[in-house]
């Protein structure tokens, strides 16, 4: 989440007795640093890698950092782009602009600069309220948009989200909240880190030392403060934005396992038409910190682009050759007499995948879930299908060939065929797995 500019000799010499400590990973060697006037404002831009741009915004309590190991992962096949925001990290930090659509004219400013034309943009927190200003103000610059563990203002359940106690901070802002945080830096940030992780530990010492440094610099916080304060404005912005209608590019809605969840996806979907969810397991709000590995397999098969386009696949039932079958593969129950097919994709990899499953007759599945979003399709038979933490047979419904459900992340159901066999389609987005209520059930076990 989230004066007059200061010399950037004078940052940089501030930034240079203050280096990054071993809790921030560095940015490869070849990546350069600079900084970049756009639409009134200077912004600390790091650049590496080459191929089609990738664009990260960080939120508050961060800058570009946070991004680093993404961006070394990116790099071979993208050219990475990381501005730290206005106000925020090593950039200027004028009086005034801190709503998000005049943020976002300064990333245009900034990729106009640097002679892109086209991204695809992962965002976090506050980023992804400049990244959402960015794709409806200049949609056909955003090829493709991860967003990660924030709402955007005036979207959907904005005054429901807001109405919690424990955002008190976006209504904390001006001189009197200042001199309270002024000496008192890492204290405030501190909070955020603590109740916003699912295990404060996961963001480190050295990390905090930095960001708190960071944000302790002359002006610092009152461009922070700035950003909270604009939310009204931006409120009524992504309104008018929202009336000229939804984002069509592909979208990836991202929330932490013990932070926004599936809420994430919900939100979005009032904002865009193609919008896929994902949760970073075991990771609240921080998810670069907690579960960095997870974040970034999600983030790069999402970007993930075949250089000979997509495969053609038509098969006809004959065709389906459930003699070379796995047995009860990734992404299903595991039931061992269930066999499985996969159509596309790998349901082990970040990335879409599809799973045709044969189930034997008279077969009971105990409740389970798994942690990517799927819908599916029944192809043939009647399958019995039903959502709860335990196995009830009253909560089952018939559902007969060509019968639609969803299984939404993280929700346990369970399921049973009767008299015949029954194949069911599953699509979802990997990496996928499945978790029994009761360990006692796990076939696996």
């Amino acid at each position: 989440m989230f004066i007059k500019r200061l010399l950037i000799g004078v940052m940089a010499a501030i930034a240079a007795a203050c280096p990054a400590l071993a809790g921030i990973e560095p940015f490869p060697a070849a990546f350069r640093t600079q900084e970049i006037a756009t639409n009134g404002t200077t912004l600390h831009v790091r650049v590496g890698g080459s191929g089609p741009a990738v664009l990260l915004l960080h939120g508050y309590g961060e800058s570009g950092d946070m991004w680093a190991p993404l961006a070394a992962r990116l790099a071979a096949s993208h050219t990475i782009i990381v501005p730290d925001l206005r106000g925020m990290g090593l950039s200027a930090r004028p009086t005034g602009g801190y709503d998000k659509k005049t943020q976002a004219k300064d990333i245009a400013g900034v990729l106009d600069d640097l002679k892109f034309d086209r991204v695809q943009m992962v965002t976090h927190d506050i980023g992804n309220m400049v990244g959402y200003a960015l794709a409806a103000q200049y949609p056909e610059r955003v090829t493709r948009f991860v967003i990660i563990d924030a709402p955007l203002p005036g979207v959907g359940p904005w005054e429901e989200i807001t109405s919690s106690h424990a955002l008190w901070h976006f209504s904390f802002w001006g001189p009197d909240a200042e001199r309270l945080v002024a000496g008192r830096e890492r204290i405030y940030l501190d909070r955020f880190w603590n109740e916003f992780s699912a295990d404060p530990k996961e963001f480190d010492e050295s990390s905090r030392e930095h960001y708190a440094r960071l944000y302790a610099m002359p002006g610092a916080m009152h461009a922070g403060f700035e950003q909270f304060k604009a939310f009204d404005q931006d409120a009524i912005d992504n309104k008018a934005f929202l009336a000229k209608g939804k984002l069509k590019m592909p979208m990836l809605a991202v929330g932490g396992e013990k932070s926004f969840g599936t809420t994430m996806a919900a939100v979005m979907r009032f904002a865009a038409d193609d919008v896929t969810s994902a949760i970073v397991p075991a990771s609240g709000h921080w998810v670069m910190e907690e579960n960095p590995a997870a974040t970034i397999e999600l983030v790069v098969g999402f970007l993930a682009k075949s250089s000979v386009g997509p495969q053609e696949i038509r098969l006809t039932p004959s065709e389906l050759d459930f003699g070379k079958a796995a047995s009860a593969g990734p992404g299903t129950s595991g039931v061992g007499a269930i066999q499985t097919i996969v159509l596309k994709g790998d349901p082990t990899k970040a990335g879409l995948y599809t799973i045709l499953l044969r189930v034997p007759a008279h077969t009971r599945i105990a409740a389970h879930r798994h942690p990517d979003e799927r819908i599916a399709t029944v192809v043939s038979g009647t399958w019995y299908f039903g959502y709860g933490k335990s196995f009830d047979p009253v909560g089952l419904k018939a559902l007969p060939a060509g019968s639609f459900y969803t299984e939404p992340p993280a929700e346990d159901h369970f399921a049973e065929t009767r008299e015949t066999a029954v194949m069911v389609q599953i699509t979802g987005f990997g990496p996928t797995g499945t978790t029994y209520v009761e360990q006692a059930n796990n076939p696996a076990r």
